[in-house]
């Protein structure tokens, strides 16, 4: 799995960026996280940072999830 982090670098992604390490550490997930933060290929997947996407599907836009709202969404992911 692809993690994707849509961020330029705001506090707000930083932290987004951490929740989603400790979260697939938390759940012993092999995934690749990939911090984007090119302000154009941003925009090719979301309209408000921050934003998470597993593999190609936008799962959060706009919030800095919690460590628990993202093991939620990958364990729906990978059931």
């Amino acid at each position: 799995m692809i993690i994707r982090v849509f961020g330029t670098g705001c506090p707000k992604c930083n932290q987004t960026y951490e929740n989603v390490k400790k979260a697939v550490e938390e759940l012993g997930i092999d995934a690749e996280i990939v911090k984007v933060t090119d302000i154009n290929e941003i925009s090719e997947w979301i309209f408000v940072a921050p934003g998470v996407a597993f593999d190609d599907e936008i799962v959060f836009e706009g919030k800095v999830p919690t460590v628990e709202e993202i093991k939620e969404e990958l364990k729906k992911t990978l059931d």
